[in-house]
Parts: structure tokens; sequence; C-alpha cells
């Protein structure tokens, strides 16, 4: 999905999610990894339970967030029909914002320590990705 063909509906959407710092923090990790569960996001940006939650639950709302389950482990994770727009998004605000780039190191350093609980689901799998800064 284009940018353009946003309808008004889905753009409210988009622009509420973005509407605070903590749910786009949470968008860029998951733009960046494709996805994560609630303890890898809450270790990260060193958030409560209870705020992750929140915010985990209104972009699962807004429908720009699913789940899926894996073993013990809830991963979420963009909507395809979101990504489009998602990603345009953060291709203004990724190489202005000092908070998302930090966001990204911790990501990588709990990543390579396997600290992660998606750490340990890529291990199970047999796949390595250490992602990119």
């Amino acid at each position: 999905m284009r940018l353009k063909t946003v309808n008004l509906s889905l753009g409210l959407q988009i622009f509420k999610a973005f509407s605070d710092e903590s749910r786009i923090r949470i968008l860029n990790l998951l733009i960046c990894h494709n996805e994560m569960c609630i303890s890898d996001i809450e270790q990260i940006l060193d958030f409560t339970q209870t705020k992750t939650s929140r915010h985990l639950i209104y972009l699962k709302n807004s429908g720009i967030l699913s789940t899926q389950k894996q073993d013990q482990w809830v991963y979420y994770y963009i909507k395809e029909e979101y990504m489009g727009v998602v990603s345009q998004v953060f291709n203004i605000l990724e190489e202005k914002d000092p908070q998302l780039s930090e966001d990204l190191k911790t990501y990588r350093t709990l990543y390579t320590n396997n600290i992660l609980a998606i750490r340990k689901l890529h291990n199970k799998q047999g796949k390595y990705h250490l992602p990119e800064l």
C-alpha cells in the first residue's frame, strides 16, 4: 500500500498510532525486525509490562498489528497491508531520531548476547540472523 492510496479511515488509524512516542518506538522495532514478543520489547525499550501491553493492545485494536503464537510466546508483527505506509513514515523518521537508533543498538546487543526470546526462537529453528543497524 502506498502512502498516496490511503483512505481517511486508514490514515486516521496510522496517524493515531504515530501520535505517541512509545508506539513509534515499538513500531520501529517491529518494522526493522519483523516480529517480537512483549518481553523483548519491554527489555529493549525499558518499559513496564503494563505500558508495553497497553500500547501493543492499542496497535492491535487499531488493526495495524497482528499476532502469532509459537510455544509459550506471542509474537507481534505489522500486518502486510500496513507495511508500505509504516515503512514510508519510518524512512522519514529513522535517520533523524537518535532514540530510534539507540533502540536498534540495544536490540542488537541483547540479541548478540542471546538474551531475547526471538534469538532463542531463531536458535531453535536453526537460523541465526544478526540484525543490521
